[in-house]
């Protein structure tokens, strides 16, 4: 084992040297009432220092990530958001005292907004209570007590609130993403928000009023002390800005006015003093501030003093965690990695150890390896890591304890050497270079020769096994693409160099898991089309002979008799078998030993004459995410997913087998990858939700591989890797090899100081979402992986609150009940407050959430009091976050149809889909009921989706026309194609799109256009249409990662451009209070055009 420098370490110092050192990024500034302090956040802590800039002090530290600090009005408090609990909560610090108290318990994330003019209220920004993502403004009061709405436009977006210098109304900004995409450096229509005016807060249904125009980014309103300016800020004419809007009262006078004329960068996070002289907001990664009366803006510099709470090396001992599992050919020994880094243990670990053992450290680079294959005779390890500033093979040898680099890669984009692949006898290594090339190393010499050129997968999509060595080292086997329609098959080249020739050619777009048969007579691979279950295939190589189970019997009396056993013989036999016994226990012989070589292995033949006709599909019955034959090859390994249940089978491929059905072996509900056989057959390997795992073939017990990877985990280091491997995978496959008109390396080189200035995990995020950001495009972002967030685990009941008699009255009372909700299962009613929680009285202070921790799926009394003063209490079983907004999801629904159904006078039907998710396509086919197909027309809603990727079909079923009746004896006429079992609509349409229809809602919208299934009402779409990846980063943090263009039926660019409408209708912001839908009254009324 030997420490290396890893690219990251290379870069940083490459980037340092010309940037200077390592520099702090501050954050979202705000200052205090008197305009001469401010605050902020840096390494994910609260800082202070002086508005004119000098030296700041730190006021809040901590290691999770603190946010948004808001001083009070009278300058005593700050309030903050804080990720040590929940996924950000709203806390308060006492400047005097230095006291924090908790003000919020939700699981949802929230966005500190404001405080009141009064400093008796926070106002919040959460998406927790309503559909999907959408925001909705709260206030609660600092002291505590449970948030209650203040504007809550139902499955619409509104956030960022300003309340009024007189408290009367609130200036928010709506529509659009930025809540969450504030880091997007440019936009598309789902990017733009407005600002409007909440006013008449107290009356049942507040007013609405719109103060800017669509078609920019909007956001940060801020009042002047006469309330007759709103600032903000906004991109209208390009560039970011702080623009200033006159106010006649609350309605809009005149044109805004541009304050600051920034050509380029950001302008993020603005707040104003409380005499609104002075607006500080981030730019540069650092506090400026804007003088109001003087219309200047200058740079505050701000030095720190202090410590942040992040950055510590720390020893960590990990058994989970494993992100892949490799196990050794003699199946003593399995090496695997963790954050990136390679280990080794034995497979059976010592039962006297008395827990789990330390793994043997294989690599120590700081850099990223993967991708890991043993050596034939189990001493060797080979890898591919992207130390050095390019990926390329390392062979690790445990005899000599010796790691030396195989290949020399090249440095680079669209470069590298992946997909390392042992021969069978040892000799040799293929691998894939720049995806472009199946090479072939010699493991003694390092001579390299050309096999084949190919398209292949590049780093982070590859895999050892992307290509497959035949038994008898003689050809080698792979799947990649080929054609104008991208169909992707297997094919097989000699392993000594050649063209490369298919051997199965179905049209679907995903193939892989190439597999060989033992002898080498056949092939398996993996073979789908998205959303349909993936199948096992078999290509026959050679005509196959027919086996037969009466030949067993015959078998007996065909070969000779075995010799009579003597004393001599015995003993001779038990000498050849100890002989045998020790070679085994140190792992049989030597590399490339005559000892190795398989006599019995047979030369694989291919015919390739008719090979086409020799493809089977293994009646599985399984939708198959992985495949690995057995030694004997007669049994396959198999992951597969039941009703979202990913487990391992095995299935039998031996012809003579009886029981030909999958067998299940786990029944835990943890994912499961890597599942490799002992060499016995007798176990199966595998990982489970970071561990690693066997199971007994026959007996079904699974039992853990106890190994332990111990580390110290240097976040000083590992933040370099991180952002190499975003950045680097980002020139690697983003969609445009342009990178939309961004310089990539110059953003590299501007963001390297920050990184290297970071000093927490979360704050590392942020910098590389703003680094992402400049590629101005949709489907991206850095987030946490699985593990790194807070589980929910605050429960729900199915209530909406009335806001203003829950504040006149001191304790929540309920303004609305959720349909088929536990409270609505309870016997809970509108007008009902709830008085106690299993026994703790509810007061003005209480947070509702608070009492409902941990109470999921858990009994829970609820004391009510009725509207008429009865008491009474009521048992129920609050669900998580995720269900109640399903029922409201539901909720919603249902009432757009009775709303349909009403305004067409029953005429019409109404379908409306969340998402372009397989799941949502089983619920429109549910949604087309019996009362939707007896309508004259059905109004097809996609106002909101989040995309997927079942467009076709959901398409399909609205553009079948039909052409066949059928009349059964006795029965009257039927649809041919739903009396066959084929779902199609076949009445007349109008679909309805806004600015929140985007991505796979986008393509469903151009096929609609395209096929002329009917009129398109609504607003345009959002103009957010390019394939994307999810891609593990070494820590776990998830980098989305978009790399596949899509254009309409003329070939143009969808991304940044939306789909557009028919007729316009601008749904208002607020429309649900007044219980109106002007979109689909409009398009209720262009259906009804068609069906009269």
């Amino acid at each position: 084992m030997r420490f290396v420098l890893s690219f990251a370490s290379l870069l940083f110092a490459a980037e340092l040297d010309a940037q200077g050192a390592a520099r702090p990024s501050l954050a979202e500034p705000s200052l205090s009432p008197d305009g001469r302090e401010v605050v902020f956040t840096s390494g994910g802590d609260v800082w202070s220092a002086p508005a004119d800039g000098g030296e700041a002090r730190l006021l809040v530290a901590d290691p999770a990530l603190e946010s948004r600090p808001l001083f009070s009005p009278d300058g005593r408090r700050v309030a903050f958001v804080s990720a040590r609990t929940g996924n950000g909560d709203v806390y308060v610090l006492d400047l005097a005292s230095g006291a924090v108290r908790r003000v919020t318990f939700d699981d949802a994330a929230e966005t500190l907004d404001a405080w009141s003019r009064d400093g008796r209220w926070l106002y919040v920004s959460s998406s927790s209570r309503d559909i999907a993502g959408m925001n909705d403004v709260y206030r609660v009061s600092p002291e505590g007590g449970t948030p209650m709405p203040v504007a809550a436009d139902r499955y619409a977006s509104e956030y960022w609130a300003a309340p009024s210098p007189n408290g009367q109304a609130l200036a928010i900004t709506a529509r659009g993403t930025v809540s969450g995409q504030w880091w997007r450096h440019g936009r598309s229509h789902l990017d733009e928000s407005e600002i409007w005016l909440v006013s008449d807060l107290d009356a049942k249904a507040p007013t609405y009023t719109q103060v800017t125009t669509g078609g920019a980014k909007s956001a940060w309103a801020m009042w002047a002390p006469d309330a007759r300016t709103l600032y903000f800020m906004s991109d209208r004419d390009g560039a970011e800005n702080l623009w200033a809007q006159p106010m006649d009262g609350l309605r809009p006078n005149g044109a805004p006015r541009k304050l600051t004329a920034f050509r380029d960068g950001r302008v993020l996070w603005p707040s104003a003093s409380a005499d609104r002289r002075t607006i500080v907001f981030e730019r540069d990664f650092g506090v400026w501030r804007y003088d109001v009366a003087g219309n200047a803006a200058r740079a505050v510099p701000i030095t720190l003093r202090g410590a942040p709470a992040g950055g510590a090396t720390e020893h960590v001992a990990q058994s989970g965690g494993v992100q892949e599992l490799a196990l050794s050919p003699d199946g003593r020994k399995v090496a695997f990695t963790v954050r990136g880094e390679v280990f080794a243990a034995a497979a059976r670990p010592d039962a006297q150890a008395g827990g789990p053992e330390a793994a043997f450290r294989v690599t120590n680079s700081a850099a990223l390896e993967e991708e890991l294959a043993w050596s034939p005779d189990s001493r060797q390890l080979v890898y591919a890591s992207d130390r050095d500033g390019r990926w390329r093979l390392w062979l690790y040898d445990f005899a000599t304890r010796q790691e030396r680099a195989l290949t020399a890669g090249a440095a680079g984009p669209l470069a590298g050497d992946v997909s390392p692949r042992w021969s069978p006898d040892g000799k040799e290594i293929a691998f894939t270079r720049g995806g472009r090339e199946l090479r072939a190393v010699d493991v003694a010499s390092g001579r390299e020769r050309l096999v084949a050129a190919g398209a292949f997968e590049r780093p982070p999509f590859t895999g050892a096994g992307d290509v497959r060595w035949s038994p008898d080292g003689r050809w080698l086997a792979f799947a990649q693409p080929a054609g104008a329609k991208g169909f992707t098959n297997v094919y097989v080249v000699e392993s000594q160099g050649g063209t490369p020739r298919p051997v199965s050619f179905v049209a679907n777009a995903n193939t892989g898991e190439v597999a060989w048969g033992a002898d080498g007579s056949y092939l398996l691979f993996l073979t789908s089309q998205r959303t349909e279950a993936t199948q096992v295939a078999r290509v026959d190589l050679v005509p196959r002979t027919p086996r037969f189970r009466e030949d067993r019997f015959r078998d007996l009396f065909s070969n000779p008799a075995p010799p009579n056993r003597t004393r001599d013989t015995v003993s001779a036999e038990r000498r050849v078998q100890s002989a045998e016994r020790a070679v085994a226990a140190d792992t049989l012989c030597a590399p490339r030993s005559a000892l190795c070589a398989d006599s019995s292995r047979r030369a694989t033949r291919i015919v390739f004459e008719d090979i086409r006709r020799r493809l089977s599909l293994l009646p599985v019955g399984l939708d198959v995410n992985a495949i690995a034959l057995s030694p004997d090859g007669k049994q396959l390994a198999i992951t597969a997913a039941v009703a979202g249940q990913p487990n391992v089978y095995v299935y039998p491929v031996d012809d003579l087998a009886t029981d030909a059905v999958a067998r299940q072996l786990t029944t835990s509900g943890g994912f499961k990858a890597d599942v490799q056989w002992a060499p016995d057959g007798k176990e199966l390997f595998y990982r489970e939700s970071g561990r690693i795992m066997a199971v007994n073939v026959d007996t079904r017990v699974a039992r853990p591989v106890a190994a332990t990877a111990e580390m110290d985990v240097d976040f000083a280091q590992e933040k370099g890797e991180l952002f190499a491997e975003a950045w680097s995978y980002l020139r690697d496959q983003f969609y445009d090899e342009t990178y939309h008109g961004a310089d990539w390396n110059a953003v590299r080189e501007r963001w390297a100081p920050q990184v290297a200035g970071a000093h927490t995990l979360p704050e590392l995020r942020r910098l590389l979402n703003l680094m992402v950001g400049e590629l101005n495009a949709s489907h991206l972002g850095v987030n946490p992986g699985a593990g790194q967030s807070q589980p929910p685990n605050t429960g729900r009941l199915g209530l909406r609150f009335d806001r203003i008699a829950s504040e006149r009255d001191g304790v929540p009372r309920v303004a609305e009940v959720l349909p088929l909700g536990p409270a609505a299962i309870a016997g809970v009613r509108v007008g009902d407050a709830i008085a106690s929680v299993d026994g703790r009285a509810v007061t003005r202070d209480t947070n509702l959430d608070d009492l409902l921790a941990f109470k999921i799926d858990r009994r829970v009394t609820l004391g009510l009091v009725g509207a008429d003063g009865t008491r009474r209490d009521v048992a129920l079983r609050p669900v998580n976050l995720n269900t109640e907004k399903g029922l409201l999801y539901r909720a919603w629904v249902e009432s757009r149809r009775a709303y349909v159904d009403k305004a067409s006078g029953g005429k019409l039907g109404y379908v409306h889909m969340l998402d372009m998710s397989a799941e949502s396509l089983a619920q429109l086919y549910l949604d087309l009921d019996v009362e939707n197909q007896s309508k004259q027309g059905v109004v097809v809603d996609v106002r909101n989706n989040n995309g997927g990727f079942v467009n076709a079909y959901a398409l399909d079923v609205f553009g079948r026309r039909p052409y066949l009746t059928m009349q059964t004896r006795g029965f009257g006429p039927q649809p041919a194609r739903a009396n066959l079992g084929q779902r199609a609509l076949e009445l007349p349409t109008v679909l309805v799109t806004n600015q929140h229809s985007l991505s796979d809602a986008e393509d469903f919208t151009e096929g609609w256009r395209t096929l002329g299934l009917g009129p398109v009402v609504g607003e345009p779409t959002a103009g957010w249409i390019i394939f994307t990846w999810n891609q593990t980063l070494m820590d776990g943090t998830v980098l989305r990662l978009p790399r596949a263009r899509i254009t309409d039926h003329e070939g143009k660019d969808m991304e940044l451009h939306p789909r557009p409408v028919d007729v316009l209708v601008v749904r208002p912001v607020g429309e649900s209070y007044a219980g109106k839908d002007s979109q689909l009254d409009a398009a209720v009324a262009e259906l009804m055009k068609k069906i009269r």
